[in-house]
């Protein structure tokens, strides 16, 4: 036994010679985009913001936590929360068609490949021109943080879509047109079944993902939370500060913990 492991591993082929090119070709890739990284010296300043931000967030301004006005921490995460869930949905609507366009098993491959370079197109812009754009044809407001939110959701949406409609074990389909099913049927008991897990599984991490983004995009003055927040840090109300990142931190633990057992669940199958 030990003979035929010793003969097998004399006559597996030696790659350490590309494996150290490729490691020297790594460390040189390293050296070279280190080189342009600039390092600067921080101040005590800097300091002093970390640490304020920090004693805000164990000394949030309670009124403002807890005023439920158009003001107020809960209705500002509300706004941002619907802005999240509806970009993700819309943006889902628009994914499924464009994604069953571009599965090349489904489709000719130059519509196919149209529709893939379509998707490509879309990715390729930040959220943040996205909202600046936006912005500038609908004004600020939430509507601008909801177009933004599902034109982004379409370009990740689609492409995890377009894998699952690839992997669709075509056989159940070719059972079923044997069985004299019509399309609708193929549909609903061999299509669907096989993707509604995976597509589900793509939406809620999509929506972690707007979450996070739509906070960003009231930078901008796209809606949500964003805006309150860079303004009380001008401001430097720290207190309110901390209420406000106090209420997301909380908002987004919550809706992590939710999304994670939806997820599990599908894998499961439960």
């Amino acid at each position: 036994m030990n003979n035929s492991i010793k003969e097998a591993y004399e006559k597996a082929p030696k790659t350490w010679v590309l494996q150290l090119i490729i490691a020297f070709a790594v460390a040189c890739l390293l050296a070279w985009s280190s080189s342009t990284v600039e390092v600067s010296s921080s101040n005590g300043k800097g300091l002093e913001v970390a640490g304020n931000i920090l004693s805000g967030i164990f000394h949030p301004d309670t009124k403002l936590l807890f005023n439920f006005g158009k003001s107020g921490v809960a209705y500002l995460l509300l706004e941002t929360l619907c802005i999240a869930f509806l970009g993700t949905v819309v943006g889902a609507v628009i994914s499924v068609p464009l994604s069953f366009i571009s599965a090349s098993n489904l489709m000719p491959k130059p519509v196919a490949f149209i529709g893939r370079m379509a998707i490509a197109a879309i990715r390729t812009i930040p959220a943040f021109i996205y909202g600046l754009m936006f912005i500038r044809v609908t004004g600020p407001g939430p509507f601008a943080g909801l177009l933004t939110m599902s034109l982004c959701s379409i370009g990740m949406v689609s492409k995890m879509f377009i894998e699952s409609i690839e992997n669709l074990d075509k056989r159940i389909l070719e059972s079923l047109d044997a069985a004299g099913c019509t399309t609708f049927q193929k549909i609903r008991y061999g299509i669907l079944p096989q993707l509604f897990a995976d597509f589900m599984s793509t939406l809620i991490y999509r929506f972690d993902m707007n979450l996070r983004d739509a906070t960003v995009l009231g930078l901008v003055g796209a809606g949500g939370i964003g805006a309150p927040l860079i303004f009380a840090m001008s401001a430097y109300r720290w207190n309110e500060v901390g209420a406000i990142l106090l209420g997301l931190i909380i908002l987004v633990l919550i809706v992590e913990t939710i999304s994670s057992k939806i997820r599990t669940k599908l894998i499961r199958g439960e």
